[in-house]
């Protein structure tokens, strides 16, 4: 099947998966490079269908519908949709307040 859409990784999310895998690789080199396929192989899959993400809950409850996430647990892969484009924005524990942490983000800018 020919990819419909293209993914593109923010710099914000890409951080975010150093800062996994890193933290991962303190432990276990091999658990990090296992998470790190599992999550990039389910970002890379938003290449085609990516509307099956859920709208991310905590946002929807404030009337944003802009946004969707796939989990792989523990993590939220947060994105969206533009056209012919997936941007996947970021990679946050799914332990985490996913408000506080985009609060935290917007007020970094």
């Amino acid at each position: 099947m020919t990819p419909t859409y293209k993914v593109h990784w923010a710099d914000v999310a890409e951080n975010d998966m150093i800062g996994i895998i890193e933290y991962i690789a303190e432990d276990s080199l091999t658990n990090a490079v296992n998470v790190f396929e599992k999550i990039k192989k389910k970002a890379t899959s938003l290449n085609q269908f990516p509307q099956r993400g859920r709208i991310v809950p905590e946002l929807k409850d404030q009337g944003i519908i802009l946004y969707r996430e796939l989990i792989v647990t523990p993590w939220r892969i947060i994105y969206r949709i533009s056209g012919k484009k997936v941007y996947v924005l970021t990679v946050v524990d799914s332990r985490q307040n996913v408000e506080d942490v985009l609060l935290k983000r917007l007020l970094e800018l």
